[in-house]
């Protein structure tokens, strides 16, 4: 910092406060006559190219507990925190023909004492869309099975898999906001050993 603007500055609030005591000891002797006051009102246009596309989850935890397990399976169950995406955008400002998704992919389990990790092919989702708008242009994705179960989507969270997407982002910019959530489910081998586990489940926002 320049030293002469320093100490001009260091005046001037010097200066500033001596004036402020002033006025305060001169108010305690002088009467009243009235107050009026002054609506302050001011007009802010939207910048050109304002609003964004975004994404928020309203939680960074969510823990599963046992539920369902068989004498071959044991099964715990859970729930995404919801996911809320955003478009503040004007639909002028949206390319033609773009479109969101909301992808999700976990890491493996690992254990708190060293106990074999259990692969995120053993996670997997149900999606549900709780607000999808009225346009009909947003869908939830498809429901994700583990490894224990069979069938083409018996692959569990390990790639990126679908949770929520709209088909035309600038159709329906005008209605703002959706959310999702998930229901999760790890399923494991009867034989999985005991102890706390924990994964990283990332969620991202495409367009």
């Amino acid at each position: 910092m320049n030293r002469i603007g320093f100490a001009a500055r260091c005046t001037t609030a010097a200066v500033g406060t001596a004036l402020l005591l002033g006025v305060a000891g001169m108010a305690m002797a002088e009467e009243n006559h009235g107050n009026k006051d002054v609506d302050v009102s001011v007009g802010i246009t939207a910048l050109p190219g304002g609003g964004a596309l975004a994404m928020s989850v309203a939680g960074t935890t969510t823990t599963l507990t046992e539920t369902g397990s068989t004498a071959t399976v044991r099964q715990f169950t859970g729930s995404l925190p919801t996911v809320t995406v955003t478009d503040t955008r004007a639909p002028a400002d949206i390319p033609a023909g773009a479109s969101w998704y909301v992808l999700g992919t976990s890491t493996d389990f690992t254990g708190d004492n060293g106990q074999p990790a259990i692969s995120a092919a053993h996670l997997g989702w149900t999606p549900d869309l709780i607000n999808g708008g009225d346009s009909g242009l947003v869908a939830e994705g498809d429901r994700v099975d583990t490894v224990m179960e069979t069938g083409p989507n018996a692959v569990g969270l390990v790639d990126r898999e679908l949770l929520a997407m709209a088909f035309d982002s600038g159709a329906i910019a005008s209605e703002g906001q959706w959310t999702a959530t998930a229901g999760l489910f790890l399923r494991t081998p009867a034989t999985v050993a005991a102890g706390d586990y924990t994964a990283r489940l990332t969620l991202s926002l495409f367009e």
